[in-house]
């Protein structure tokens, strides 16, 4: 893998977005927003399941109405980090900190599988709870 990261480093793509004046900090800062967005409608799904805010609104219907943006948020993470770890392959694969974001994306990514393939399956019936 260092191998790759080592060529990938030096592509002309690579350097571009790394040198670059103005697109590193407007990626980062899109990758900033964009992880405001996915956490947010996070937070307002769990508000309403627990029973903290939107109380008035059936449960399945936030959910409705949400999960389309949660998943925009998503993908456009997902996008924003590629482009940033492509500017910086070989800083990222030295970091631990970067690594530990690997292993608790993959966790929360089978929390989610967990929660909307076993948990949810009776979701109906929170909407009166």
């Amino acid at each position: 893998m260092r191998d790759f990261f080592l060529w990938m480093n030096e592509t002309p793509w690579s350097i571009a977005l790394r040198e670059s004046f103005y697109m590193w900090p407007m990626l980062e800062a899109a990758h900033v927003m964009i992880l405001m967005l996915f956490v947010g409608t996070i937070i307002m799904v769990d508000l309403r399941l627990l029973g903290l805010a939107f109380k008035g609104v059936p449960a399945s219907e936030m959910d409705k109405r949400i999960l389309p943006l949660t998943i925009l948020g998503f993908v456009l993470l997902v996008i924003t980090g590629l482009a940033l770890f492509y500017a910086k392959p070989m800083v990222y694969y030295h970091s631990v900190f970067f690594r530990v974001k690997l292993v608790l994306i993959v966790a929360a990514m089978v929390n989610i599988l967990v929660f909307h393939f076993r948990v949810q399956k009776d979701q109906a019936s929170w909407d009166t709870a």
